[in-house]
Order: structure tokens, then sequence, then C-alpha cells
């Protein structure tokens, strides 16, 4: 029986499992859709797929480096609690994705869970999140993942399990690589120099430097000069090259690189949970709502 784009639909919103395990599913009971919900809860995967909906916003962020330091892979993996992100089953499983993602070369988070978990082997990182979810009891998601290379050093460094670096220079200088990471882990500048701050975000700065500037009450000469002076001290605050370098404020990143005669191509930095909006629990109102609801 062919399997239709939309039969796989339905059994994506009636388990919450990923594409492919309910493509396997139907295929393997012939498009029978109960049989492959209950072919799917036998493997737990619709069992994992209920924590999906939970908010996953803790967990570690995971470095791993070639051998030569010329290539470094760096992931965040979430999962619901703290307690969890210590566990050594959840950890595990973050070591083996992040060695995968640089054997692989895995671009995104997707293509590095349809990865093989051992190579030759049929049973994908995708299938090894879904037991883990099952074993653990808690959503586990691969939220991101990035790589750098060069021909230089690719530095990394890692704050705790919270917040990773990687940074890839043109030169083969391991030590200021790992310093400049640590740099960057530290103040989380957003571009590397003026010329690649995306312009939109410039714009958006002097939108709100003029409306804030114009509540002065000066002639407009005298404003512009003012959101243009705003706008530079903005971008130096923002670029890695113009900050301050944190183990020796007297001297810009800039200054430090130009010295040992380097330059940054390229820096990611992870934190745990960034940008996730985490849910908050008002226990009182809940124990509230439970006894109105029994009355």
């Amino acid at each position: 029986m062919s399997i239709t784009a939309s039969m796989v639909k339905e059994l994506r919103e009636r388990t919450g499992a990923g594409m492919m395990e309910c493509k396997k599913a139907l295929q393997e009971t012939n498009g029978d859709m109960e049989e492959a919900i209950t072919s799917m809860r036998k493997r737990g995967q619709a069992k994992a797929a209920k924590r999906a909906g939970k908010i996953a916003a803790e967990g570690v962020v995971v470095i791993e480096s070639n051998d030569n330091n010329k290539q470094a892979s760096m992931i965040e993996v979430n999962c619901e609690t703290d307690f969890v992100a210590r566990d050594t089953n959840f950890k595990a499983f973050t070591s083996t994705l992040v060695k995968r993602c640089i054997e692989t070369n895995a671009e995104d988070a997707q293509a590095l869970l349809q990865a093989a978990a051992v190579d030759g082997e049929d049973q994908t990182l995708e299938q090894v999140r879904q037991e883990l979810i099952v074993k653990i009891g808690e959503n586990v998601q691969l939220r991101r993942v990035a790589s750098l290379a060069s021909d230089g050093v690719v530095g990394a460094y890692n704050h705790g399990d919270r917040i990773g670096v990687i940074v890839s220079l043109d030169q083969a200088s391991p030590e200021l690589a790992k310093d400049v990471a640590m740099h960057i882990a530290a103040t989380n500048p957003q571009a590397v120099d003026a010329n690649s701050v995306p312009t939109e975000l410039i714009e958006k700065e002097r939108e709100i430097f003029s409306a804030q500037a114009k509540e002065s009450g000066k002639p407009d000469n005298i404003i512009e000069k003012m959101v243009t002076g705003r706008i530079a001290k903005f971008l130096k605050e923002i670029c890695l090259l113009d900050q301050p370098f944190v183990k020796n404020p007297d001297q810009t990143v800039g200054d430090l690189l130009k010295a040992e005669k380097a330059s940054v191509i390229g820096f990611v930095r992870f934190e745990v949970g960034e940008g996730i909006e985490k849910e908050t629990q008002d226990f009182a109102e809940e124990v509230k709502a439970q006894v109105q609801g029994s009355k």
C-alpha cells in the first residue's frame, strides 16, 4: 500500500512523533493507522512524544574538537530540569551527539538526528533520543548545531556546561584562540566588527536613539550628531574587535589580534536556554484551582 503524506501527517498529529518514525510505522503496518499507533506505543515513541509539548529550557552546551584543532562542533541539548541535565544517561547522549556531529559534518539539528548513532548500524540518533526520553521521563531536544573549520586554528571554551564558544582564527595560535573564545563567553559580542553588524540592527537602534534625542528639544543638526555618536558607541560595545580584552582592559581584542598578526574568521556563542520562554508556575494558584475543581 502506498503511504501518502496525509497519512503521515495524521499519524504525527495523533502521536506527536517524528515524520520518519511515523512513515516507518505505517510502512510496517501496511497503512493501518491504529496498528501503527499500537506499534509505536510498544516501542515507546508515542510515550516519548507526550513530552514534546513540555518546555525544555535547561540542558548543556557541549563542544568537540578534532585532533589538530582545525575543526570544532558545538551543540545545545535541552531538557526540562537541571537535575536531568546532570544525569549520566543525558550526558552520554550529548557526548555521542557532538562526536557524531563532527564526524558527519552535520549542518543542522535535523540532519544530525537522522544520522546513524554508530557507523554501519541502522539506529539513528533520533531513535536514541526517543529511547532516552522514555527512560528519563523528560523532554529532550537537540536545539541547535554549529561547526567551524580553519586552516589556522579553531579555539573552544566552555564556561561550565551552560555557555560555549567556538572561534576560528587564520593563524595557528591555540592559546590566543582560547583567550578570544573566553572573552566572547564573558562579553557576548554580536559581531566581529562594524562591517558585519546587520543593517537592520543598526537602523533599529538609530530609530530608538532618534526618538530619545528628539525629546531633548534640540535642533535637528544637533540631534543628528547625538544619534551618530550613540551609534558609534553602540557598535564599539557589541563588536568583538572594539571591546576591551577581558584579561587586559587596557587593550582591545583587535589590538591583541593585531599584535599576534591574527584575524578572527568567525565565532559562535551558545548559552543554554537563551530565547526560550520558560514556563512559570504559581503553585498556590495551582492548588487553589485543584481544590475548587474538586468541589
